[in-house]
């Protein structure tokens, strides 16, 4: 029995070795087909007639659309914008760059910048002198390894994508052989604590998007108060980016800085980051960890310590192992120790 054990063990860390550069993407897969399945048997019922592999295959294409078309709208923008940076530093190296309009409205700091512009961009010679810090040599690695990393990501999001698909396919049977395992290993309450890993995976994947969404809405009604230019294609950018650690920073802040270049008020592109920064401020430290909590039964301090901890120690995944590594230990501190406690 013991040589069984450890044969078991060996092989399980051998297969944990192997699939090593794989796990993320496996996780990442686990945690959609978890928190979509009640949607994926909607679909399947309503349109194609119940679960079946057609209904998985289809169900997994609309999922990668709707994950792979704020990337590509990214990558667009930042393409379609390259040409201009191109531009703008070969004309600051022949002959300089005047100080832009909008330096002047900034709220802030408008003074040192235009300093600081005149010194280093406006004057020809300190133009070509501050570019030539910029050596091409590092630029040009740095976008071939971006070029690189970006093909690995693809790799192991299609990877995710199939892996779902073959969940949603086999759901029930895979399930059911996931249960019968716990129920071998952990007795009645491996099942229970299973139930718990899947509230919370599923409280922590649909309060990240409904905060995400209701994130993007309020700061959105900003982008158009203010008039910010391409106010939608900001809207769906910060939506989008929300999901992300500090991706809507990001968006807002840009979304500022295109308001005053383009002509705006110093103010309207001040208020454009301050309103994006309450309702982040609001939305992920307050409302997110509360919504988790609420769906998932964890305690508020449970969650928050889940959702920030996970980012630190796993990075984006964390968002969702976190809370659900919380809600494991809660379950084996309430229905393993409590409730096998003998009663006086």
């Amino acid at each position: 029995m013991n040589a069984r054990v450890v044969l078991a063990l060996v092989l399980v860390a051998l297969g944990l070795w192997t699939a090593a550069s794989f796990l993320p993407a496996l996780i990442w897969a686990t945690i959609l087909a978890v928190a979509l399945w009640p949607l994926y048997l909607v679909f399947a019922k309503r349109f194609l007639g119940g679960p079946s592999g057609a209904a998985a295959f289809v169900f997994t294409v609309l999922v990668a659309l709707i994950l792979m078309t704020p990337i590509s709208l990214a990558v667009y923008e930042v393409a379609q914008q390259s040409d201009l940076l191109a531009d703008w530093l070969k004309r600051a190296g022949d002959g300089g760059i005047a100080v832009p309009g909008w330096v002047a409205r900034l709220p802030i700091a408008a003074e040192s910048m235009e300093q600081w512009w005149r010194a280093n961009l406006s004057d020809p010679k300190a133009a070509t002198a501050w570019l030539k810090t910029i050596n091409a040599d590092n630029i040009s690695n740095l976008f071939r390894t971006f070029g690189g990393q970006l093909l690995h990501r693809l790799f192991l999001l299609f990877f995710s994508l199939l892996t779902l698909f073959v969940l949603l396919r086999s759901g029930h049977s895979a399930a059911r052989r996931f249960l019968e395992t716990c129920d071998r290993l952990f007795g009645d309450a491996g099942e229970g604590l299973v139930e718990k890993l899947i509230e919370a995976t599923r409280a922590t994947v649909n309060g990240t998007v409904l905060v995400a969404l209701g994130e993007g809405a309020v700061i959105g009604i900003g982008y158009f108060v203010a008039g910010v230019p391409n106010a939608l294609t900001f809207l769906i950018f910060t939506t989008a980016f929300a999901m992300l650690p500090f991706g809507a920073w990001l968006a807002f802040t840009v979304a500022a800085i295109v308001t005053i270049s383009n002509g705006g008020s110093g103010v309207a592109g001040m208020c454009v980051f301050v309103w994006g920064t309450i309702v982040m401020l609001a939305g992920d430290h307050f409302v997110w960890p509360t919504l988790v909590s609420g769906s998932a039964r964890l305690p508020f301090l449970l969650a928050f310590v889940g959702i920030f901890g996970g980012l630190a120690a796993f990075g984006l995944m964390g968002l969702f192992v976190g809370p659900v590594i919380m809600a494991a230990l809660l379950a084996i501190w309430r229905e393993w120790i409590f409730r096998s406690a003998p009663q006086a």
